[in-house]
């Protein structure tokens, strides 16, 4: 596996990626009127254009011979300020250590900028996984989209920046 930051061409499979974990990952979490809600059949590449946009975000590539031709197996979307935004995991990819990297990278690079804290707000399904990187709940919280309801998790993790 080989994490890089996003470029344009990544938009179309970054949205299918999210698409297939919302309706792949999330069946045992989310009815089918909040699967449809979160991730509309196809995705609109135009709104996806304009979500990338203003954050940073590294995908996890498979690593093949050939370069950058590997299948988009998660991404994670960060702000400078400590805020994680998107975390996704392709279902063909899941439980194999790929969040755990991307997180870890987007982590180092926060860290060197200094935040003193990361943030995001987890689904039912996200929660687990941020609580074993170290993530605590803030608050829950209850957010209509689309006409759909959810619940989801705001959480923090504080970031030690050792000083000898």
């Amino acid at each position: 596996m080989h994490i890089r930051p996003y470029t344009e061409a990544d938009l179309s499979a970054v949205a299918q990626l999210f698409t297939d974990a919302i309706h792949g990952l999330a069946v045992s979490h989310y009815d089918e009127v909040q699967r449809a809600a979160w991730a509309p059949r196809p995705p609109d590449l135009s709104l996806w254009e304009n979500r990338l946009k203003p954050i940073k975000v590294l995908v996890a590539q498979e690593e093949t011979q050939e370069e950058n031709r590997g299948a988009l197996l998660g991404f994670i979307g960060y702000e400078n300020n400590g805020h994680i935004d998107l975390m996704f995991t392709s279902p063909a990819a899941a439980r194999r250590g790929i969040a755990s990297r991307l997180l870890g990278q987007a982590e180092a690079v926060l860290r060197a900028l200094e935040v003193k804290e990361l943030f995001t707000e987890a689904s039912l399904l996200g929660r687990p996984f941020f609580e074993r990187q170290g993530f605590a709940v803030k608050e829950e919280q209850h957010i209509e989209l689309r006409g759909a309801h959810f619940r989801r998790f705001a959480m923090v993790k504080a970031l030690g920046h050792g000083k000898a």
